[in-house]
């Protein structure tokens, strides 16, 4: 089993009994009881309140004195959810969310408040009609010999055998454009499968850290992630990996992992974040929270939770758009053929 399949299975019975501490403090089924019960939670277990406080978010004892006088007993649930949402916003967290039946708490402005730098419309004039999909990827040859794929999220699985296909089909392109723009994240496996596909030696992408108590800073000793070579075809030519604002959770890690691989170049605007691997715990009224457990973090140690910084900077152009042209594939295309 893969280095990296591991750790996670270590991590995942880890946390599991870590559960226990998250429910000791039992509260009262009461909007109260509810406030107290989710701010120790996050108190206890989440795992970036330093980091967060670092880059100007607001400490998580303040947060407790600005929002438990906004409690009282005699409040509805759509008042306590509603100010249940503002104080976990505190922590500008996409990972960070507050399940009833009847609606999702989200923190949505890491890509809302940037711009998009993506336009749905314009790939058609890349892909054109003819493209091939491979389960999760559309593939295709452009014009001028440059291999184009597109991923739209890695909740869509692909196999090796999928890949070796695409890897043999683009085998005799110039260099390759990866296209994760808009990839809001998926499955960590997919990801992890994809990158094999670009490197002829394991290599280090990373780290990764779990909590190992209540403190916000118990976490254990940091343990190297690592990208083992896919046994398929791998590519061997020059490869541009197009990010923007909405790369986030699966495809941040997988803009990490590529971004430590040789030939390729990261392009765009910076990942949108989502470092944290996520766990979830239970309020006393059944309400659940997700929440980042685990901080990952890039090959030199550095937080990748605020997202990741692209090698070239390059955004969507108002009169490309207007040309029906997409100008961070054109800059890529542009990049590969020089």
């Amino acid at each position: 089993m893969k280095q990296i399949q591991v750790l996670f299975t270590i991590i995942f019975f880890t946390l599991l009994c870590l559960t226990s501490c998250i429910r000791e403090e039992e509260q009262a089924d009461t909007p109260t009881g509810n406030f107290e019960a989710l701010w120790h939670i996050i108190d206890n277990r989440y795992c970036f309140h330093d980091y967060k406080v670092q880059n100007g978010c607001l400490p998580w004892g303040k947060v407790y004195a600005k929002y438990r006088p906004r409690i009282n007993d005699g409040m509805t649930d759509d008042q306590l959810f509603e100010v249940l949402c503002e104080m976990l916003a505190e922590l500008r967290d996409g990972h960070v969310n507050l399940y009833t039946s009847a609606d999702v708490g989200r923190y949505w402005k890491w890509h809302e408040d940037y711009p998009e730098n993506f336009n749905e419309n314009l790939l058609k004039y890349y892909l054109g009609t003819d493209y091939r999909i491979a389960a999760g990827i559309k593939y295709q040859i452009l014009d001028d010999n440059i291999g184009y794929i597109r991923y739209e999220s890695f909740s869509s699985g692909i196999g090796n055998g999928n890949l070796d296909e695409v890897m043999h089909h683009l085998r005799l392109c110039n260099g390759l454009i990866v296209d994760v723009r808009n990839n809001s994240g998926g499955t960590l496996t997919y990801a992890e499968r994809l990158s094999e596909r670009f490197t002829n030696e394991k290599q280090l992408v990373g780290y990764l850290s779990h909590k190992t108590g209540n403190g916000h800073n118990d976490f254990s000793t940091p343990e190297a992630e690592y990208i083992v070579p896919s046994q398929g075809i791998r590519w061997q030519k020059r490869v541009v990996v197009l990010t923007n604002r909405t790369c986030y959770s699966a495809t941040n890690t997988f803009v990490r992992n590529m971004k430590a691989m040789p030939l390729v170049t990261i392009m765009g605007d910076n990942t949108g974040g989502g470092s944290g691997l996520p766990f979830s715990s239970e309020l006393p009224n059944g309400w659940s929270v997700r929440f980042s457990a685990c901080p990952m973090y890039d090959a030199g140690m550095n937080h990748i939770e605020f997202g990741i910084v692209p090698d070239i900077f390059t955004s969507l152009s108002t009169d490309d758009v207007l040309r029906n042209k997409d100008t961070m594939i054109e800059t890529a295309r542009e990049f590969l053929n020089k």
